[in-house]
């Protein structure tokens, strides 16, 4: 992908929001703040602690990434929390 290519696609994105498909196959956003629970040691982040995303970054590799309490994470470090 080329940075052409990188700049057209991040302008659907925001690091305010992020849409994920639900187990019920619904499509929602959430905006941030929004909860995650951690699924297993990172960082400073411990085993089943529940924190907030304060925002969604991607790479350059089009891996999203999470900001928590200052640092970036790998999304797949969490499982997110809906209501």
């Amino acid at each position: 992908m080329n940075k052409k290519d990188l700049a057209e696609l991040l302008q659907y994105s925001s690091p305010e929001w992020v849409y994920i498909v639900t187990w019920g196959n619904e499509l929602k956003q959430l905006i941030v703040p929004f909860r995650v629970a951690v699924l297993s040691p990172i960082g400073c982040l411990t085993s089943g602690q529940v924190v907030y995303v304060d925002e969604v970054k991607i790479t350059l590799n089009l891996t999203t990434v999470f900001i928590v309490e200052g640092s970036a994470y790998y999304y797949y470090h969490f499982d997110i929390l809906i209501d």
